[in-house]
């Protein structure tokens, strides 16, 4: 089941479940990572509506995502062409 934990984003209160402590972890830093994202863009952009600072955080979070899914498929084909070299090398090792 978890526990409920409360978490604060910009000034905003949401009750969140933790199904484990790692869950529990997890939120919270991700909650801390954004609301420096905002501090941060909040001083880059002083003035602009908070709607504005949070789709800066949600397009910087979303571009940072698919860069590091485009490099986790480049590493997963690299792994993949490995280990058919490996079985490859084996082969003719066997011969």
């Amino acid at each position: 089941m978890g526990q409920k934990i409360t978490i604060k984003i910009a000034e905003q209160e949401y009750v969140m479940n933790a199904p484990t402590p790692r869950d529990e972890e997890d939120i919270r830093l991700a909650a801390s990572v954004i609301n420096r994202k905002i501090s941060g863009y909040i001083t880059k952009y002083p003035g602009r509506q908070m709607t504005d600072i949070l789709s800066f955080v949600a397009l910087n979070e979303s571009i940072s995502s698919i860069a590091l899914q485009r490099r986790l498929n480049a590493v997963k084909e690299e792994a993949d062409t490995l280990r058919k070299d490996m079985g490859n090398y084996i082969e003719e090792m066997e011969k």
